[in-house]
């Protein structure tokens, strides 16, 4: 399955959605159910923080599975998985902002300045921010390809951010960041492969060819 029709990739599509979707409908099931355990504001920091950073991967792995497997149509779920990336990265700020926090935005600058996790994860986030507002086929247009590829691969950033944030969070089992170090190493040395690859070739389409 190579290409697909319109009918069948929005089927696909809304698979995606509900699928993206499931994690937060369960915080609020357990919410509304008491289920949050002992400490509600750290279970729900914890699961948006950790499904901002599985959909960041996801999103990230579009490109090499599009080049393995040559299903082309793998790009266009690639935005919304980038999209629900940031809605969970917006939910876990807003979840240490307002409920853990309470605006209280001296505690919060002396947090970024001395807690090493927070002040990798805080930029993190904040380079999300043009990532999710130029995500548009609007501003694609108004920013050009070229502008707007350049801008994007600052997502590598923030997934490094993200995973470093999350290493750093955790104190005991490391299991789960260091899986999520593994694929992102995974990811961009494929990425730094092809473009090696990339590098060989142009030299070689640039020299005349001799008959």
């Amino acid at each position: 399955m190579k290409t697909i029709d319109n009918k069948t990739l929005a089927w696909l599509k809304v698979a995606v959605f509900i699928l993206a979707c499931m994690p937060l409908a369960r915080l609020v099931f357990a919410a509304f159910t008491d289920d949050l355990g002992a400490n509600p504001i750290e279970k729900i920091t914890r699961i948006t923080g950790y499904w901002t950073l599985v959909l960041l991967m996801v999103s990230l792995s579009i490109t090499p599975l599009r080049k393995l497997s040559g299903w082309s149509w793998l790009v266009r779920l690639r935005r919304m998985l980038g999209l629900f990336a940031f809605f969970y990265a917006c939910l876990h700020f807003s979840t240490y902002l307002v409920l853990d926090q309470f605006f209280d935005w001296a505690s919060i600058g002396k947090d970024i300045l001395k807690r090493p996790y927070i002040t990798v994860g805080f930029p993190a986030f904040l380079l999300m921010i043009p990532l999710a507002v130029t995500s548009t086929d609007g501003m694609i247009r108004r920013l050009g390809g070229k502008r707007w590829r350049n801008l994007h691969r600052s997502v590598y950033a923030c997934a490094i951010g993200g995973v470093v944030h999350y290493w750093w969070l955790v104190k005991k089992d490391l299991s789960n960041p260091k899986a999520f170090a593994l694929i992102l190493a995974v990811l961009l040395g494929l990425r730094v492969y092809n473009w090696l690859v990339s590098l060989r070739k142009q030299p070689l389409m640039a020299q005349p060819l001799k008959l």
